[in-house]
């Protein structure tokens, strides 16, 4: 492609707090906001909807296309469609004979709001699997930005997946899109290795401490000879004061401090930083559907990840 640095912003448009309340507070009042930043700042990104965000908040959805940014798929209703990398609580991942039905439903339900159908997903929790990336490639997606490569750690740059395991090369037509990580650091998170990544440091730590993230992986990168693509996660509920603890049906969820630190203005601010620091390092931004079109015609499967 050239040697210049690629970034995707990706938002994963779900209930608030992810699997652990049933309100779209971030969807319906982040989306506005952000596609403001997104315009004022002159760049564009993908909106990753479930099937049921969408249909809740169709406004939202029309928004994020009018802006001419992307609206892409996450699942149905925020579930388990790959294979969990750690257990949740009351979350029980899809048999992998249901994923197909799902994805299929869950983009089915996007595209009746978006009046087109959605080319690129992203698995909730960054937890893909061979089953997805085949159902996938049948619904003739054209990508999947999930690959968590603080947890795998073998692809550093994008490929297009084997049917037979989806961590490695293939020749499928859909393009992984990995999800950076720092893969110079000494980890002390032996296994899950998840101290590594890059979430959520810009709104717990601040953009100047992902920052740090970030040009550990540019150096990672170019030692390697390898171009850098930098593929980010947000989520809309990061962007509205989230509630320490939640009370509905029978329970209540009290979410992890890591999860609600700096919520709201903090990560707004915080944002807006990191997407100048991106910028003075001449940084270039885009769709992922868009990437994936230049990636495909700039390498069409000369380069390897490692």
């Amino acid at each position: 492609m050239d040697d210049k640095i690629h970034v995707i912003f990706g938002f994963d448009m779900e209930t608030d707090v992810g699997s652990f309340t049933p309100y779209y507070n971030g969807v319906q009042n982040a989306t506005a906001p952000l596609v403001e930043m997104f315009d004022n700042k002159g760049i564009k990104g993908t909106f990753f909807y479930t099937g049921d965000a969408a249909r809740r908040n169709p406004e939202s959805v029309e928004l994020v296309k009018k802006s001419g940014n992307e609206v892409g798929t996450h699942s149905l209703f925020h579930e388990t469609v790959g294979d969990q990398l750690f257990p949740i609580p009351g979350v029980v991942p899809l048999l992998p004979e249901e994923v197909p039905f799902r994805i299929r439903k869950a983009t089915e339900w996007v595209e009746e709001v978006l009046g087109e159908r959605p080319v690129s997903f992203r698995c909730p929790r960054l937890w893909s699997s061979t089953a997805v990336v085949n159902a996938l490639e049948e619904l003739n997606y054209a990508v999947d930005a999930s690959y968590p490569m603080y947890f795998y750690r073998e692809r550093f740059v994008p490929y297009h997946p084997s049917e037979q395991d989806w961590t490695q090369e293939g020749k499928l037509n859909i393009l992984q899109i990995p999800n950076f990580a720092d893969m110079v650091m000494k980890s002390k998170d032996p296994g899950l290795e998840r101290d590594r990544d890059q979430w959520p440091l810009f709104r717990t730590k601040g953009a100047d401490a992902l920052m740090k993230r970030v040009d550990s992986f540019i150096k990672f990168m170019r030692s390697k000879g390898l171009p850098v693509v930098l593929c980010f996660y947000f989520h809309p509920w990061e962007f509205i004061p989230i509630e320490k603890s939640y009370h509905y049906g029978e329970c209540r969820v009290t979410p992890d401090r890591f999860l609600t630190l700096n919520c709201g203005d903090k990560a707004m601010s915080e944002f807006g930083i990191l997407i100048d620091r991106l910028k003075d390092l001449g940084a270039e931004f885009h769709r992922a559907d868009e990437f994936a079109g230049r990636w495909n015609k700039a390498y069409d499967g000369q380069i390897a990840s490692v």
